[in-house]
């Protein structure tokens, strides 16, 4: 009687970073692409809630959004924009790092795209202290002091001419004539009481655009910090060597919330700061 021997099928190769409930490391790529894009959908439509009640107020009260946008300062936010665009930039070449295995080059990519997240969130906090030290708050905070407004107007206003020297020599008669009424071709603009040079009177609910302002920024800043988490988090397991060009997928998702995160500032910054 001759005895068989069978010899147990060597067990399939189960790739580390496959999870259990997926077949391949491509259906798992697959079905977390699908994933990242419904999530950012529904970051679209938060924001796009909010774009929405901005351009209803912006349409009723055009005069709001006119005399508020002045208080905002264009040089930082011009700044904020393209320190945005840099770290999109690093950050989309930190993704075809990763799929190439270029480990140290991956590492310093995404450390400049932290370094730029945290230079934005720099120059927002100069731009809110600015705001909190002015009272320009929403709602029944807002009290807007002197200097605020002083700082805006000669933002706004031309350059006023030097009175000429007086001229030596024999004194001169005043002319009795009465002095232009101040009208369109006049030199001397119209004012109500309250009114600043440059900036125009003050409308009623000035403290709607400024409840926007905050929450359209201070909800993308959170944005941003939740995007600095992540891209720290993959950038030091990035320094152990986890991604490479048969694993790169959480880099190349956090690359997506990145890019979303940039597309919103773009449209904000000319929509507060810009448009008149």
């Amino acid at each position: 009687m001759s005895q068989h021997t069978t010899t147990a099928a060597p067990p399939h190769e189960h790739p580390p970073h496959l999870r259990h409930h997926f077949e391949t490391l491509t259906q798992q790529f697959d079905a977390g692409k699908l994933g990242i894009w419904l999530f950012l959908a529904t970051e679209i439509l938060l924001f796009g809630g909010l774009f929405c009640a901005y351009a209803i107020y912006r349409a009723n009260h055009p005069e709001i959004f006119l005399y508020a946008h002045q208080f905002l300062d264009k040089t930082l936010g011009a700044t904020n924009t393209v320190i945005l665009l840099c770290s999109s930039l690093t950050m989309a070449w930190a993704v075809r790092a990763s799929q190439l295995g270029q480990r140290k080059l991956l590492v310093a990519l995404l450390a400049a795209t932290l370094a730029g997240g945290g230079g934005f969130m720099c120059i927002k906090y100069v731009e809110y202290k600015a705001k909190f030290a002015h009272g320009l708050l929403p709602g029944t905070h807002f009290h807007p002091h002197e200097e605020g407004e002083e700082h805006a107007a000669t933002a706004a206003a031309p350059p006023v001419a030097k009175p000429a020297p007086p001229v030596s020599g024999p004194a001169l008669e005043v002319s009795r004539i009465p002095a232009a009424a101040a009208g369109p071709a006049g030199t001397v603009p119209n004012r109500e009481p309250g009114e600043s040079e440059g900036l125009g009177k003050r409308p009623s609910n000035a403290q709607i655009f400024f409840g926007i302002y905050f929450l359209m920024t201070g909800l993308h800043g959170i944005h941003v910090l939740v995007g600095m988490f992540a891209i720290g988090w993959i950038l030091i397991r990035s320094a152990r060597g986890d991604f490479g060009p048969g694993y790169f997928t959480p880099v190349d998702f956090v690359g997506l919330y990145w890019h979303l995160v940039d597309l919103i500032w773009i449209f904000l910054f000319p929509l507060l700061y810009l448009v008149k």
